[in-house]
């Protein structure tokens, strides 16, 4: 009985029903590749799109808690006070009532820089800048600037 089940399964090994071919195989490699070549470009600019997004949604946050610290304090912060002043009180400043923003310390950027802060700004009392994926001034796509000021 026990010989009996040995040589079904070595006929049924011999008729092919064992596994893939190498032939199958490289077929399915080369679809899946395929496949990948045309939906991989996409699924990257939207990542960097996204992160374009993300940015400009934190500069908008960063310029309402600016605001709020305006409407607390009657002025906006110096270059020399920063975006550090929205956290911790300044010195010399009254009416603070922060922190303006939420957790431990300033956001980055999502490509991991610091915003840059000026005051006075190009456009306005204040600039809140992200030099975008380079971390240069300038540039165009995901390397462009995301400013404060362009809302």
């Amino acid at each position: 009985m026990v010989k009996n089940s040995l040589t079904r399964s070595r006929r049924r090994s011999s008729r092919g029903e064992a596994g893939f071919t190498l032939v199958e195989i490289l077929v399915v490699i080369t679809i899946i590749g395929l496949i990948m070549s045309f939906v991989g470009p996409r699924v990257l600019n939207y990542l960097g799109d996204s992160k374009v997004k993300a940015a400009k949604i934190q500069v908008e946050g960063l310029a309402s808690a600016i605001e709020l610290y305006h409407l607390d304090t009657g002025l906006y912060p110096s270059n020399s006070e920063g975006l550090s002043s929205l956290l911790q009180r300044p010195g010399n400043v009254t009416g603070w009532n922060g922190p303006y923003l939420k957790g431990h310390g300033l956001p980055s950027d999502p490509w991991g820089k610091p915003y840059v802060f000026r005051a006075p700004g190009q456009q306005s009392a204040y600039d809140v800048v992200s030099y975008g994926a380079d971390g240069r001034e300038g540039g165009t796509g995901a390397s462009a600037d995301i400013v404060s000021w362009a809302r």
